[in-house]
């Protein structure tokens, strides 16, 4: 102990240093680092346990910083911490109350104007702070493991929920959900079991149901992950490639693996037309998905300038607020009961309008009509 932080930085460095000398096993040279926690002593610590519980906070961040190195302990991090641990007593209550819920956003054809699919998106009905969104929560899941019960009732809720839509409304037959996969439950072993049972307890076709995956999962194990790919595509399941551009980007895979669909991030949609090296990504993944026979979709769609350049790009499928925002599953029982599911719904559009290209006045239309569902 020490009760000065630059002392303690100090004896930090030497032991890093010495840890990076290798050390001789027979033949062998072993090298060896650590990741350390510093908490500086001072008046405040009642006892030594409060002193290594906070040396012991630096040392884990110092672990997700990367190994090899030290972090000195202040009292953010304690209140992070706290609210950490918070988070997750929450989230674990969170279960057990039943609070969580599920949002759909419309997927829709931008040359036909159909209504594709939704895709599943989770939300938290907090007790006191309200409905939050998943920046708000899905990081500590995560982080603490609660993601794969998470993700299960997720993909469970969201393929007895297609299956009921399905049963009730006519023309809804082909409707398709699309759920996202986070890393954990991708290499959880028992996914594709996971999966097929959800899809036998909601009585599902493995067709209804999109899986939205990330580039990092190839990172840690490709291997593993070309897998649990083909694994799923063994049972009917629709892959896509969500947020492509953005993280690995090897485009090696994409020529091995059973990939259905790219899904073009809103960050290269958002500002494709003043920027225009983001309008070339947009291009280039279009025109790699065709081909390569796959199929794209534009995430965060929010203007018609941005709907008529990926019309002329090519792009099969959009979502985003131009079309709706995520929707409860009441507000999609409404949108069925009212509008031809033949066209993206538009409330007053009759049998005069044909499914042709999507244009201005049935866009307005359609953002009316969901506004008010």
């Amino acid at each position: 102990q020490t009760q000065d932080s630059e002392d303690a930085v100090e004896v930090a460095e030497r032991i890093l240093a010495e840890l990076m000398r290798p050390v001789r096993l027979g033949d062998n040279e072993i090298y060896t680092n650590a990741s350390i926690g510093i908490a500086p002593g001072h008046a405040d610590y009642a006892t030594t346990e409060e002193l290594l519980r906070d040396a012991d906070t630096a040392m884990y961040r110092a672990k997700a910083a990367g190994k090899a190195g030290y972090v000195v302990f202040d009292q953010d991090m304690y209140a992070r911490a706290r609210s950490r641990l918070r988070v997750e007593t929450e989230l674990r209550q969170a279960l057990d109350n039943h609070e969580f819920r599920v949002f759909y956003q419309p997927i829709v054809t931008l040359e036909q104007g159909r209504l594709l699919g939704f895709e599943a998106l989770i939300r938290w009905q907090h007790p006191t702070r309200g409905l939050l969104s998943p920046e708000e929560f899905l990081l500590v899941a995560e982080e603490t493991g609660l993601i794969l019960p998470i993700g299960w009732w997720l993909l469970h809720e969201a393929c007895g929920q297609l299956k009921r839509w399905r049963q009730r409304h006519p023309g809804a037959h082909s409707l398709t959900v699309a759920v996202n996969l986070a890393h954990k439950q991708f290499m959880y072993a028992g996914l594709p079991q996971q999966v097929s049972e959800s899809l036998r307890a909601a009585d599902l076709s493995a067709d209804g149901l999109h899986l939205e995956i990330t580039e990092t999962v190839f990172l840690e194990n490709p291997k593993a992950a070309e897998n649990t790919l083909r694994k799923l595509k063994a049972l009917g399941i629709v892959l896509h490639l969500d947020d492509f551009g953005t993280g690995y980007s090897s485009l090696n895979y994409l020529s091995v693996l059973p990939l259905d669909t790219l899904k073009i991030d809103r960050s290269f949609v958002r500002d494709m037309q003043e920027n225009p090296k983001h309008a070339a990504i947009v291009r280039t993944i279009v025109e790699l998905a065709r081909d390569l026979g796959m199929e794209t979709v534009a995430e965060g769609v929010e203007t018609v300038d941005q709907l008529r350049m990926l019309e002329r790009l090519g792009c099969h499928y959009g979502q985003g607020h131009l079309f709706a925002p995520a929707l409860d599953s009441d507000r999609v029982d409404k949108l069925f009961d009212r509008a031809n599911l033949e066209l993206v719904p538009a409330g007053e559009v009759g049998p005069e309008v044909h499914a042709g290209a999507l244009r201005a006045g049935l866009i307005k239309r359609t953002r009316d009509f969901f506004r008010r569902v």
